[in-house]
C-alpha cells in the first residue's frame, strides 16, 4: 500500500501521506510510556496497584462468602424452617460490606488514573512540541502536515486510552487470575484442570482474532493519517486549486486514494 499511496500527490507534491514504520520493538516503546507516567506520578501509580490489589481481594472475598452463605445459613434454615434471620442479615451485610469497598476502591483508582493520564499525556504532547522545533527544514518538506496533526490527535488519544483503560485493566486482570486459580484449586482440583484446559483455548482463539484485528486496527491508522494529510494539502492548497482549475482532479486524486484504502479493507476480509 505504501508505494500506492505515494503516487497520489496534492497541489504541493508532498511525498507518502499516513505510511508508518511498523513498531520493531513494542515492549521498548511500553516501557518508555510507563516512564513517563513514573516519571510524575510514582506515588499515585502505586496507590492505583494498591487500590486494583483491594478491589480484587474484595470481588473475591465476596464470590468465596456465597459459599458459606449457602451452606451456613441458607440452607440449615431451609431445613428447619428457622424464623431468625438475624444471622443470615449480618451474613448478607458482610457480603455487601465487601463488594462496597470494591465499588470504593475502584472509584478511587479511577479518579486517580484521570490525573496520571492527563499529566503523561500533556508532557509528551510539551516533549512532541519541542522535539518538532528542532527538526530541519527537509522534514516538514517530506511529511504531510496532516500526518503530524494526526500525531497530535489520533496517535494521543490512542495511547490515553492504553494508559487509562488497557494497562489498569491488565494489572486488574492478572490479579484477578491468580486469585481466582487460588480459590479454585481450594474448591476442587479435577474442576480447576478442566477450567483451564478451557481457558487455554479460549487464549488461543482470542490470540488469533487479536492478530486479525491488529492488522485492521494498524491499517485504520494508516488510512487516517493519509485522508488528514490529503485534506490538509487541499485546504492550504485552495487558492492553487481555484487558480488552476484542480478541482476536478483534485477529487479524482482523493477517490483514487479511497479506492486504495478500500482495496486494502478488502485484503483483510
Amino acid at each position: 500500500m505504501a508505494e500506492r499511496v505515494q503516487q497520489v500527490k496534492g497541489p504541493g507534491a508532498r511525498p507518502p501521506r499516513g505510511v508508518k514504520p511498523q513498531v520493531k520493538n513494542p515492549m521498548k516503546i511500553f516501557t518508555r510510556i510507563m516512564k513517563y507516567a513514573l516519571k510524575d506520578y510514582t506515588v499515585h501509580c502505586i496507590a492505583v496497584v494498591i487500590a486494583i490489589f483491594v478491589n480484587v481481594l474484595a470481588n473475591v472475598q465476596g464470590t468465596m462468602f456465597m459459599q458459606t452463605l449457602i451452606d451456613d445459613y441458607i440452607v440449615p434454615m431451609l431445613k428447619d424452617g428457622s424464623r431468625d434471620f438475624s444471622g443470615l442479615a449480618h451474613a448478607i451485610t458482610r457480603v455487601a460490606g465487601f463488594y462496597a469497598i470494591g465499588v470504593a476502591v475502584t472509584l478511587l483508582y479511577s479518579q486517580i488514573m484521570v490525573n496520571i493520564t492527563q499529566g503523561t499525556l500533556r508532557s509528551l504532547r510539551d516533549d512532541l512540541f519541542t522535539h518538532m522545533q528542532d527538526l530541519p527544514i527537509k522534514y516538514f518538506d517530506t511529511h504531510a502536515h496532516g500526518d503530524i496533526m494526526s500525531v497530535y490527535t489520533n496517535d494521543i488519544d490512542t495511547l490515553r486510552q492504553m494508559i487509562s483503560q488497557s494497562i489498569p485493566q491488565i494489572f486488574n486482570s492478572g490479579i484477578m487470575v491468580v486469585s481466582i486459580i487460588v480459590c479454585m484449586l481450594v474448591l476442587s482440583v479435577p474442576l480447576t484442570v478442566v477450567s483451564l484446559a478451557m481457558v487455554g483455548i479460549m487464549v488461543y482463539l482470542s490470540k488469533r482474532i487479536a492478530t486479525l484485528s491488529g492488522k485492521y486496527f494498524v491499517q485504520q491508522q494508516k488510512d487516517l493519517g493519509a485522508a488528514n494529510g490529503y485534506i490538509e494539502e487541499m485546504m492550504q492548497g485552495q487558492k492553487v486549486v481555484k487558480v488552476f482549475c484542480h478541482e476536478e482532479k483534485s477529487i479524482e486524486e482523493f477517490k483514487e486514494l479511497k479506492r486504495i484504502a478500500d482495496e486494502m479493507h478488502e485484503k483483510f476480509k
